[in-house]
C-alpha cells in the first residue's frame, strides 16, 4: 500500500479536477501527434529528451510553487515528468504491424505482454536451429570427424556466446526500441559504424533468407519429390548442374511467392512461426529418440560398396554382381553398370572385376564402436569416390571411365576453413530476441536471461549431436551429403524413429518458415536504417504502405535475395552470409568494450554478468573467424562497410547519438593533449596555430570571408585553427547575438573549407576582447601559436571598431605572449578558393630574421591549388658594409639545405639624402597627430578633420612629387656589387651632397628644423624601402614583408601605423609577418 499522497483542500478540488482533464486531454493530443509524425526511433518520443514539451500543457498555475516559476518556462514538474514515465512505451512508431486491429482506431498503444520464453527463447530456438542442422552437419561430422566437427562448433558457439553477453550489457543499458542489433551499435558506436554495419546486417539477413530458400528446394527435390526437377540429368557427370538450374528456377518462384506472402499477410507469417518452431523442436526429438533405439534395435539401412567404394543405390536394388536362382547363376542390374552386357564372360570394368561386393550396415548404433572410426578427418577433393578407410580393396589398372559409374562422388572439394563457412550461419539468430525487445513485457531481464538460455541449449544439441552422428552412423554414409547410399534418403532421417519422413517434412517446413521470417524482417531492418536518414540513397526505402510495412525495402530485399538464388549453391551462399553476421557481431563486442573502458557515465547496464576482455575475445574470436571461413569473402565484406563508413562520414552524419567513439575520441583527445602539454614542440613539428581574428558587422556577419580562404589556403586542413571574433557589451544581454554570430561564422568556415573552432568573446570593449582571445584560446598544448587579422582599412577613423589603438595593442600583446603576427593588408583582393593563378610570383622581402617564418609560409601556401604554380622569389637588402656576392651564395645555400626551391636577389641600399617628401610626409603626420590630441572635437568635426589631413597628405604623392621620390629612391642608385672605389666615391659624394642638400632644405621649409628626426628617419626608411619593393615586386601575385615593431613609447603608436602605411603602399597584396621569437624552420632532418 503506497504510503505518500496529496491532500487537497475542499475548495480547489473542483477547479483542480478540471485542470487535470485540460492536462489530460492535452497529452492525449500530444501523443496522437507524436504517434502521427514519429519517424519510427523511439528515442525522439523519450520523456527524457523532449522534457521541455511535455511540461508546458501540464504547469501547475498554483501558489505553492511560486518560488519556482521562472523554470516552469523549460522544466517540468516532476509529477507531469513522472506521468509521461509511466504511460511511456518503447514501441516504434509511426510502423502499424498488420498484427494490430486495422478497423479499430486504438488512441493508445497496446500495452506489451510477452515474457523471456515466448518473447526470447523460442524466437532464438527457432532462428538458430535450422537448415545446417538438418541438411549439412552430418556431412560436416563425417568430413571433418567427430574432433574436429567439435572444435569448429564449439568456436562458433563460443563467439555467439560472448557476443550475446556484449549484447546483453548493451541492451540492457537503457530502453532498446525495435531494430535490434543496428539500433543497440549506431547507439554505441555512432552513426557511420550503425550504417555500416547495420546494412552489413542487412545484407546478412537477405542472403540468410535466400540460403533457406536453397535449403527448402534441396529438400524438396531431393528427398521429398525428385521427379518434379524441370531440368533432367542427360548424361553422367551432369547431375551438378542441372540441380543448380532446377534450384535457379524453383529459388525463384518461391522468392516471389514468399514476397507476395509477406505483402499481403504478414500476421500469418507471425502466426505459424510457432507451428515452424514446433516441426523444428519434433524433428530434434526424433532425432534422440532414434539414437536411443539404435542401442538396441538399429534400423535397417544396408549400404553397398565396391572393395572400398560406396556405390549410390539410386540405379539398382541388389547389391550383388550375380545372383543364384533355381541353379542358374543371373547377373543384376549393378553388372550391367560396369559390364558392357549381361553375359558372365562381358568385358568388364577393371576396379569391379578385381573386387567384391559387400554389403553393411549404415547405421550399426551407438553401442557399435562406429566413433572411433568417425574421430579423424577424411577430406578430399572436387571428383573423388567416397571410401571406406578400413575395407580391403585391389586398385585398378585404368580409371579414366569414372565418371558414368554408380559411386558416390564428392561435390566440392573439403578443408577445415570452408566448412567453419559453411556451418556458421547455424548459430547465427542470437539477434531475434532483441529485435523483438518492443513486444517484451521486461526487455532488460528477458534479453540477457532468454538469449544466453537460447545459445546454451542449441549449443549442447549441436554438439551433442556430433559426437551422437559419429557414433551412430557409418562414415561412408556421413560424408554422402545426399544419401545417395541409402536410397536417396536424408542422411538424418535415417538415424531418426519413428520414420525418416519426420525429418523431412520437419526440416521442410522449419526452412520455409526461416525464409518468410528473414523476408519480413530484413525489409524492416531497412526501413529503420533509412528512416534515421545516416545513408541518403537509402532514403526512399524508409516510405511504405499507409500502415508502415516497408514496401520498397521488401522489393529490394526480393532482388538482393534473388542474387543468392542464382548462386543456386546453398555451400557458396552460407559463407557470404557468414561474413556479414560475424561482422556485426564483432562490432556489437567492440560497442560493449569501447563502452566499458570508457566508463561513460551513462554506462550502467542491468546486466553485471559482462567484462570488456570477454568482449575483447569475442571480437578477436568474430574476426578471426572471418579470415577463417573466406579471407578475400572478408576483405570484400570490410571494404563494402568501409565505403559505407567513409560515405555516411562524407555525406555529414550529423546525428549525436552520444555514441560511445565521441567519448573514444574525446578520451583520445584528453590523453594527447596532456601528453602535448609536456613542452613545446620541437621546430620540425613546428607549424603555424592560427587564432583568426575576425571583424563582424552589425547584422554578426563577417566583413572579411576572404581571410578565411586565406586560412584555408595557408593550412590546408592541417593543424589548429581557432576563428575568433568579439562582440562589445555584457554577455546577459548579447547571448541571443553571440549564438546567432556562431552560427554566421560557422556557415562561412564551412563553405570556405576552414576546418576548426570558432569562438565568440563577449567583452566591454573590443581591446580586452581580443586580448582575452590571444591569452585564453585554445586548450593545454592546442593552443595558437599564431595569430592572423586584416589590416584596419579605415584606421585613421577614430571611432572605427578596430582602431589604429586596438590593432598596435594586438602587436604588443602578440609580442608579449611570444606568438607569431600576419597581418594581410588589402584582404578583399586575395584570391577565393576556387581561383587559381596560373603564374606569377610570391615575393618574400627578408629585412630581418625573425625564425625562418618569412621562408616557411610561401612553402605551405605553395601547398594549396591556388598558389601551387606561383614561383617564390626570396630578396634581402645588404647595407653598405656588406658584400652583396658572397651575401647572395650563402642565402641559396642556406635555401639548398633548407629544401626550398626559390630565386635569390641581394639589393643593396645606401645612405642617401632624406629626400624632401620624406620630410613633408612627416610633418603632415606630426601636425595631425598633434591636432587630434590637442582639440577637443565632436565625432562629426574629428571624422571631417582627419580626412581633410589624409587628402592633404595624399596630395604631395601626385605626379611630379611620385616621379621625384622614386627617381631618389630606386634606379640609379640601386648597386649589385660594392667595390672599393666605388664605396669611396660613394661616401664623399653623399657627405657632400648631405650638408648641401640639408642646406637646401632648411633654407627652402625652416619648420621642418623642429620636426622628431626618430620620426624622419623612420619615414625615410619607409619611403626608401617601399621604393625598392615597388621596382622588383609591384607585380607579384603576394608580397611577404616584414613587420617593423611598435615603438616603445606608446605617444608614437599612430605614427607607427603611418609608416606601414607608407611601408606598404601600391602594393596590391601584402602579407606582414611579425616572428614569435623562436626558430620556426630548420635545416636538420
Amino acid at each position: 500500500m503506497p504510503t505518500s499522497f496529496t491532500v487537497v483542500p475542499v475548495e480547489a478540488q473542483g477547479e483542480e479536477r478540471q485542470r487535470d482533464e485540460q492536462q489530460r486531454e492535452e497529452e492525449d493530443e500530444g501523443d496522437e501527434r507524436d504517434r502521427g509524425t514519429g519517424d519510427g526511433i523511439a528515442r525522439e518520443s523519450s520523456p527524457f529528451i523532449n522534457c521541455a514539451e511535455l511540461g508546458r500543457g501540464s504547469m501547475y498555475e498554483g501558489k505553492n510553487m511560486a518560488l519556482f516559476e521562472e523554470e516552469m518556462d523549460s522544466n517540468p514538474m516532476v509529477s507531469s515528468l513522472l506521468n509521461k514515465l509511466a504511460n511511456y512505451t518503447n514501441l516504434t512508431q509511426g510502423v502499424v504491424e498488420h498484427e494490430a486491429d486495422e478497423d479499430s482506431k486504438r488512441k493508445e498503444v497496446k500495452g506489451p505482454r510477452m515474457g523471456t520464453f515466448i518473447g526470447v527463447y523460442l524466437p532464438c530456438l527457432q532462428n538458430i536451429l535450422g537448415v545446417i542442422l538438418f541438411l549439412r552437419l552430418t556431412w560436416i561430422v563425417g568430413t571433418a570427424g567427430v574432433l574436429e566437427s567439435f572444435i569448429i562448433v564449439f568456436m562458433c558457439c563460443a563467439c555467439t556466446m560472448l557476443t550475446a553477453i556484449s549484447m546483453s550489457a548493451i541492451a540492457t543499458n537503457g530502453v532498446v526500441p525495435a531494430g535490434g542489433s543496428y539500433y543497440m551499435i549506431s547507439r554505441s558506436l555512432g552513426p557511420e559504424f550503425g550504417g555500416a554495419v547495420g546494412l552489413c546486417f542487412y545484407l546478412g539477413t537477405t542472403f540468410a533468407g535466400a540460403m533457406y530458400i536453397l535449403g527448402t528446394i534441396e529438400i524438396l527435390l531431393t528427398y521429398i519429390s525428385p521427379s518434379a526437377a524441370i531440368f533432367k540429368v542427360a548424361d553422367a557427370g551432369e547431375e551438378t548442374e542441372a540441380m543448380l538450374n532446377n534450384m535457379r528456377v524453383y529459388g525463384t518462384c518461391i522468392v516471389i511467392l514468399m514476397a507476395i506472402v509477406v505483402f499481403v499477410g504478414v500476421k500469418y507469417v507471425n502466426k505459424l512461426a510457432l507451428v515452424f518452431l514446433a516441426c523444428v523442436i519434433l524433428s530434434i526429438i526424433a532425432i534422440y529418440a532414434g539414437v536411443i533405439k539404435t542401442a538396441f534395435d538399429p534400423p535397417d539401412f544396408p549400404i553397398c560398396l565396391l572393395g572400398n567404394r560406396t556405390l549410390s543405390k539410386r540405379s539398382f536394388d541388389v547389391c550383388a554382381k550375380f545372383t543364384e536362382s533355381n541353379n542358374e547363376t543371373k547377373t543384376t542390374p549393378l553388372w550391367l553398370l560396369f559390364c558392357d552386357s549381361s553375359l558372365l564372360n562381358a568385358t568388364c570394368d577393371d576396379y569391379f572385376s578385381l573386387n567384391n561386393v559387400t554389403e553393411i550396415q549404415g547405421i550399426p548404433g551407438i553401442m557399435s564402436g562406429v566413433l572411433t572410426d568417425n574421430l579423424w578427418s577424411a577430406y578430399s577433393e572436387k571428383g573423388s569416390i567416397v571410401e571406406k578407410k578400413d575395407q580391403p580393396s585391389v586398385a585398378g589398372s585404368e580409371e579414366s571411365k569414372m565418371g558414368g559409374l554408380p559411386y558416390v562422388f564428392t561435390d566440392i572439394m573439403t578443408y577445415f576453413t570452408m566448412l567453419v563457412g559453411i556451418y556458421f550461419p547455424s548459430v547465427t539468430g542470437i539477434m531475434a530476441g532483441s529485435n523483438r525487445s518492443g513486444d517484451l513485457k521486461d526487455a532488460q531481464k528477458s534479453i540477457p536471461t532468454g538469449t544466453i538460455l537460447a545459445i546454451s541449449t542449441t549449443s549442447f544439441i549441436y554438439l551433442s549431436c556430433i559426437v551422437l552422428f559419429g557414433a551412430c552412423i557409418e562414415g561412408v554414409i556421413l560424408r554422402d551429403k545426399f544419401g545417395e547410399a541409402v536410397n536417396g534418403n536424408l542422411v538424418v532421417g535415417t538415424l531418426a524413429w519413428p520414420s525418416p519422413w519426420v525429418i523431412v517434412i520437419g526440416s521442410f517446413f522449419s526452412t520455409c518458415g526461416a525464409g518468410l521470417q528473414s523476408l519480413t524482417g530484413a525489409p524492416r531492418l531497412l526501413q529503420a536504417i533509412a528512416r534515421d536518414g545516416i545513408v541518403p540513397f537509402i532514403q526512399i526505402f524508409g516510405h511504405g504502405k499507409a500502415n508502415g510495412e516497408p514496401t520498397w525495402a521488401l522489393l529490394l530485399t526480393v532482388g538482393i535475395c534473388e542474387i543468392g538464388i542464382l548462386i543456386a549453391s546453398l555451400d557458396s551462399v552460407a559463407p557470404i552470409l557468414s561474413m556479414f553476421f560475424l561482422m556485426c557481431y564483432m562490432f556489437v563486442n567492440l560497442a560493449c568494450a569501447v563502452q566499458t573502458l570508457l566508463r561513460t557515465p551513462n554506462w550502467r547496464p542491468r546486466f553485471k554478468y559482462y567484462h570488456w576482455t570477454l568482449s575483447f575475445v569475442g571480437m578477436s574470436l568474430c574476426l578471426a573467424l572471418m579470415f577463417i571461413c573466406s579471407w578475400y569473402y572478408a576483405l570484400i565484406a570490410m571494404l563494402i562497410a568501409g565505403c559505407i563508413y567513409k560515405y555516411i562520414e562524407y555525406r555529414g552524419a550529423e546525428k549525436e547519438w552520444g555514441d560511445g567513439i565521441r567519448g573514444l575520441s574525446l578520451n583520445a583527445a584528453r590523453y594527447a593533449l596532456l601528453r602535448v602539454e609536456d613542452g613545446p614542440p620541437h621546430t620540425k613539428n613546428w607549424r603555424p596555430q592560427l587564432l583568426v581574428l575576425l571583424n563582424l558587422d552589425n547584422e554578426q556577419l563577417v566583413k572579411h570571408p576572404r581571410l578565411l580562404s586565406f586560412t584555408s589556403q595557408l593550412k590546408a586542413g592541417k593543424g589548429l585553427t581557432i576563428v575568433g571574433s568579439v562582440l562589445q557589451g555584457i554577455y546577459l544581454d548579447k547571448c541571443t547575438e553571440t549564438h546567432k554570430a556562431e552560427e554566421n561564422v560557422k556557415a562561412l568556415m564551412g563553405v570556405e573549407k576552414t576546418k576548426g573552432f570558432c569562438q565568440i568573446v563577449v567583452s566591454p570593449n573590443f581591446r580586452d576582447g581580443i586580448s582575452y582571445l590571444i591569452q585564453s584560446a585554445g586548450l593545454g598544448g592546442m593552443k595558437h601559436n599564431t595569430v592572423l587579422m586584416a589590416w584596419p582599412q579605415s584606421w585613421k577613423q577614430a571611432e572605427n571598431r578596430f582602431s589604429w589603438k586596438n590593432f598596435v595593442d594586438t602587436v604588443r600583446e602578440t609580442t608579449s605572449a611570444q606568438q607569431a603576427l600576419l597581418v594581410a593588408k588589402n584582404i578583399d583582393l586575395f584570391p577565393t578558393n576556387q581561383e587559381r593563378f596560373t603564374e606569377g610570383n610570391i615575393d618574400v622581402w627578408w629585412i630581418v630574421h625573425d625564425g625562418g617564418m618569412l621562408m616557411l609560409l610561401p612553402f605551405l601556401l605553395r601547398q594549396h591549388k591556388v598558389w601551387r604554380k606561383c614561383k617564390m622569389r626570396i630578396f634581402t637588402v645588404a647595407q653598405m658594409d656588406d658584400n652583396s656576392i658572397q651575401m647572395k651564395k650563402d642565402l641559396q645555400m642556406f635555401l639548398y639545405h633548407l629544401r626550398l626551391n626559390a630565386q635569390v636577389e641581394v639589393v643593396e641600399m645606401f645612405e642617401n639624402d632624406i629626400s624632401a617628401f620624406t620630410y613633408e610626409k612627416t610633418l603632415m603626420m606630426e601636425q595631425r597627430s598633434q591636432m587630434l590630441k590637442q582639440m577637443q572635437l565632436s565625432k562629426n568635426e574629428r571624422e571631417r578633420e582627419a580626412q581633410l589631413i589624409h587628402d592633404k597628405n595624399t596630395a604631395p604623392r601626385s605626379a611630379p612629387a611620385v616621379e621625384a621620390s622614386v627617381a631618389v629612391a630606386v634606379p640609379e642608385k640601386v648597386q649589385m656589387t660594392w667595390t672599393k672605389e666605388k664605396f669611396v666615391a660613394e661616401k664623399h659624394k653623399n657627405k657632400d651632397s648631405n650638408v648641401s642638400g640639408f642646406k637646401d632644405i632648411f633654407n627652402m621649409k625652416p619648420e621642418w628644423e623642429n620636426l622628431n628626426q626618430s620620426n624622419v628617419r623612420r619615414m625615410h626608411t619607409a619611403v626608401k624601402l617601399n621604393g625598392v619593393v615597388l621596382n622588383k615586386s609591384q607585380h607579384a601575385q603576394l608580397v611577404l614583408l616584414n613587420m617593423p615593431g611598435p615603438p616603445k613609447n606608446r605617444k608614437g603608436d599612430e605614427n607607427y601605423m603611418e609608416f606601414l602605411e607608407v611601408l606598404t603602399e601600391g602594393l596590391d597584396r601584402v602579407l606582414l609577418v611579425r616572428g614569435s621569437g623562436r626558430e620556426v624552420i630548420t635545416i636538420y632532418s
